[in-house]
């Protein structure tokens, strides 16, 4: 083990770092936006846009991350539709966490008492009202637990992203060793760097699931 090594690799490995943490951040923001629109489109059954919702979570969770980053990155152009490999990761990987983060959502919104959605009905409350008074409050906070454990599973997806050269840790990791042949160095960066990310991660999402938990179901 040489710190020789590791130390005129670390601004490396900061740039593929902070690489690594963005498009994690911005696909994490992106699959839980699209992943609850598709959720409430389901929740609430609109024609025809239900229908491709399911479709859609059924495709993507059940192909792999790997073969959809191949499509968008190699057949897109082929019909003149082009763009750089951060942007196919980001889109590949909130399309895939859109699937899982949908099923989260949906998850919440069933586990809402049947007796809340019938009192909002008697009430006289639109499906916009409900969205609002109803089902996004008591649905978000049941979803917490599945919703945070999708986060995480974007966080280490990134790791695939190598496929299309984007210079995430993984890929620098691969680049490195290619190189220099010094794996012992570079993959004990490589389990730091994503145990600085995932650790501090987990426990915010660990603390954020118990006040939910406490300020929904009253425990103590």
């Amino acid at each position: 083990m040489s710190w020789t090594i590791i130390s005129a690799s670390l601004p490396l490995f900061a740039r593929a770092f902070l690489l690594t943490l963005r498009l994690s951040a911005v696909s994490i923001v992106f699959a839980s936006l699209l992943g609850l629109v598709l959720a409430l489109v389901r929740e609430y059954r609109v024609p025809v846009f239900s229908q491709a919702s399911a479709t859609i979570e059924e495709l993507f969770r059940n192909t792999p991350l790997l073969i959809q980053l191949f499509f968008l990155y190699y057949a897109f152009p082929t019909i003149g539709i082009k763009w750089n490999a951060e942007t196919c990761a980001i889109i590949g990987m909130s399309i895939l966490g859109a699937a899982y983060m949908s099923g989260a959502f949906q998850g919440g919104f069933d586990a809402i008492p049947s007796v809340q959605t019938e009192s909002a009905r008697a009430l006289g409350l639109s499906p916009m009202q409900m969205i609002r008074h109803v089902t996004l409050p008591q649905g978000l906070t049941r979803s917490v637990p599945a919703v945070a454990a999708n986060a995480i599973f974007i966080v280490k997806e990134t790791s695939v992203f190598t496929v299309i050269a984007v210079p995430e840790l993984t890929n620098t990791v691969r680049d490195l060793i290619g190189m220099y042949y010094r794996t012992d160095e570079y993959l004990l960066q490589l389990v730091i760097a994503y145990a600085i990310i995932l650790i501090p991660l987990s426990v915010i999402l660990t603390l954020l699931e118990r006040r939910v938990r406490r300020g929904t179901f009253g425990d103590n």
